[in-house]
């Protein structure tokens, strides 16, 4: 493993570079940095706050895939898969900034993948809604965690393996005619 922090530029490259001189140019790129999606309501969202979560959970998105692209398109060939959230595609109980973020990557996903798509490269997006995870498990009660998984169609919180599963999908052939697309891994509680 090679340690960086997405949002600096030359941790990106470094990153790049070990992975290319041990693996060979990336095929595949899933762009999952960020997560500062705690509620602050926006009366008492400060500036500095506001543009931590967009460069944790927008620009992230950015360098990452700018530091591995230019290999997919000398090669003609490769799929990112970026990682938006629930917060992004209707409104919800985290910020206001994270849920701009989190839109802003699906957009930034939709023009990429349009632009790409001559150079054989598919861009498609994830966005899951309540997983259970370790910062859930820390964060969110038992009884208040059991009561969010009932308010889903599927009447249930997803997992981890939800998430791979949607991933492992966008990343193989069997979805190669797949790109621009918004993944919504949500339970049901997002029809779009």
């Amino acid at each position: 493993g090679v340690v960086a922090d997405c949002t600096r530029e030359e941790d990106l490259h470094r990153l790049h570079d070990a992975v290319r001189a041990e693996l060979g140019a990336a095929d595949i790129l899933a762009a999952f940095a960020g997560g500062d999606g705690m509620p602050v309501p926006t009366v008492r969202e400060t500036p500095e706050h506001w543009r931590s979560v967009i460069e944790t959970d927008l620009t992230s998105t950015f360098l990452t895939v700018s530091a591995f692209l230019p290999d997919m398109v000398e090669r003609h060939r490769g799929a990112i898969i970026t990682m938006s959230s629930a917060a992004a595609r209707q409104p919800a109980q985290s910020s206001a900034v994270y849920a701009a973020a989190k839109g802003g990557v699906i957009v930034f996903t939709r023009h990429l993948a349009r632009e790409m798509a001559p150079d054989g490269i598919r861009v498609n997006c994830l966005a899951p809604s309540a997983v259970l995870n370790d910062k859930m498990r820390a964060w969110v009660p038992e009884a208040q965690r059991a009561a969010l998984g009932a308010s889903f169609p599927l009447g249930r919180l997803g997992q981890p393996a939800d998430v791979a599963s949607a991933a492992l999908f966008l990343a193989s052939a069997a979805s190669a005619w797949v790109t621009g697309v918004t993944l919504d891994i949500a339970g049901g509680k997002i029809m779009v």
